[in-house]
């Protein structure tokens, strides 16, 4: 086996583990569930552990060098209008490619999929433009993401309140698997050929504001539409009695993805093939490298869609049913916390952007300090989401409180912070929160008799918000050491928030 494939697979095991672990636990002593179910589930785990570490290394030898190639082109280019309208292009391209996009259009029937894909897809373009435009301009994040969320909190006070979560949501949809690895990737390539000390901290922040512009986008767009009567389609989970029946079950919606992530993956590799038919930048050995990756990337993700899917999905609505119809519901903040807590390890997207920050930071930001921080940010997102869930409490009272909060500490942390800190947001609401965390919401505001479009959606934007303070909590901790070892070392030794010379956070 590839050395390099069997650290991924055992990187996934570990981080799919602790929620395989914590569904069994509940299946035994609150929630039973028979052992067909079971089987179902453990299928789709297994299914989860091979995609996921493909799936990584895939993007990892694919995603990223053609991201960073085509962010070193442009940039060079010096030209604004080329700059722009590739952001714009390519995030237009991207988006439509996104599998999580496709899901969230499936449960909004108030909206035609096509004309809601669309429109989060050209946000998302005009957004990405602008974000790469920040880069070579060198406008400041803070005052720019401060500019933008008072935009987008004044104007939810005038969207349709049936329509707010859904907004909200499709903010966190839009950054998956397949835009993630390689919008990360532009940024560094853009930032790449700057020689300013500000280059790495402006490497970030273009997951941040290309998931602006989605939300602006639907919320415009919800002026025009009603979600009224709209209702979500629970995925109903296939009655199985032998192993036979879970693999007959996995390989009838196996092609089904298969075409799915094939429609996703060839707008992207044609781009690479317009890119290196223009530039020449790949040779021979690289051409060769980055084919073998989108293999990996697409098997990769159509084992890891369909195990989700299949296995996944329908285990969380049923959890979340039986554990509302307990006389005990309130065990559904606890429960959503802890598998909040877990379940974000399981992110594909988000182990990529972990050691993308580490490489760029030089291990100043370890992969482990960000999972921990990501980790308790979206336990507390599940939390709140399953509190909303018994109590009806509306998304405004903790999305407007969340986001000052967020965008206040955005003016106190050094500036390395801010980027890593919204894209972590984008990132962190994936195909597992979709697929899993909202049936599991779902499931509980169906039994409970809650509205489903304002108390159960609207987790995907509480899993985006918090590791936005979770993780400028870490950048006030490493400003404080930072001028700790200043006072330690004298006045003559500089604060070195904006260049190279860093501390390792948790470094005594």
């Amino acid at each position: 086996m590839n050395s390099k494939l069997k650290v991924k697979l055992q990187e996934s095991l570990l981080a799919v583990l602790p929620i395989t672990g914590i569904v069994l636990v509940l299946s035994i002593f609150f929630v039973p569930l028979n052992t067909g179910t079971m089987m179902m589930f453990f299928a789709g785990a297994v299914m989860l552990i091979l995609g996921m570490g493909m799936f990584q290394l895939g993007a990892e030898i694919s995603m990223t060098p053609i991201g960073e190639g085509i962010g070193v082109q442009i940039s060079k280019s010096g030209k604004l209008a080329l700059i722009a309208l590739t952001g714009l292009v390519m995030g237009i391209i991207i988006t439509v490619a996104e599998p999580d996009l496709q899901v969230l259009s499936n449960q909004v029937p108030g909206i035609p999929n096509m004309t809601l894909i669309l429109t989060v897809a050209v946000g998302v373009g005009i957004f990405l433009a602008i974000a790469v435009l920040r880069i070579v301009l060198k406008i400041d994040l803070s005052v720019l993401l401060i500019l933008l969320y008072a935009v987008l909190l004044v104007l939810s006070f005038f969207v349709p309140k049936d329509f707010l979560a859904v907004a909200f949501d499709s903010g966190g949809v839009t950054t998956g698997p397949i835009t993630v690895p390689f919008i990360m990737a532009l940024g560094v390539g853009l930032s790449s050929v700057r020689a300013d000390k500000n280059a790495t901290n402006d490497s970030f922040g273009l997951v941040a504001l290309s998931s602006v512009g989605p939300i602006l986008a639907v919320m415009l767009l919800g002026w025009f539409y009603s979600t009224e009567g709209a209702s979500y389609g629970a995925a109903a989970l296939v009655s199985v009695e032998t192993m036979r029946d879970v693999a007959r079950a996995f390989a009838v919606q196996l092609p089904h993805y298969a075409k799915d992530v094939f429609i996703s993956i060839v707008p992207i590799f044609l781009m690479y093939l317009v890119f290196q038919a223009l530039s020449h930048r790949y040779q021979r050995r690289q051409r060769l490298r980055i084919l073998v990756g989108f293999g990996y990337t697409y098997i990769g993700l159509v084992l890891f869609l369909c195990g989700v899917n299949v296995g996944f999905a329908p285990v969380g609505t049923m959890l979340g049913r039986e554990l509302a119809a307990t006389t005990q519901c309130w065990l559904l903040v606890p429960v959503g916390m802890l598998i909040g807590y877990f379940i974000v390890k399981a992110e594909p997207a988000i182990q990529i952007l972990n050691h993308q920050v580490e490489g760029v930071t030089d291990g100043a930001v370890s992969a482990k300090a960000m999972n921990l921080c990501l980790s308790i940010g979206v336990s507390v997102s599940v939390g709140l989401a399953m509190l909303r869930v018994l109590t009806g409490i509306s998304l405004q009272w903790i999305v407007i409180p969340g986001y000052v909060i967020a965008l206040v500490m955005s003016r106190l942390v050094p500036k390395i912070f801010v980027g890593i800190a919204f894209d972590s947001g984008g990132v962190a609401s994936g195909p597992m929160t979709s697929t899993f965390l909202l049936p599991l919401c779902i499931g509980a505001c169906e039994m409970l008799g809650g509205n489903v479009m304002t108390d159960a959606f609207g987790v995907v934007a509480l899993v985006a918000l918090t590791p936005l303070i979770a993780i400028q909590i870490m950048g006030l901790q490493y400003r404080f050491k930072l001028n700790r070892r200043k006072l330690q070392n004298g006045p003559e030794v500089p604060l070195p928030e904006d260049s190279d010379d860093i501390v390792e956070i948790g470094e005594e």
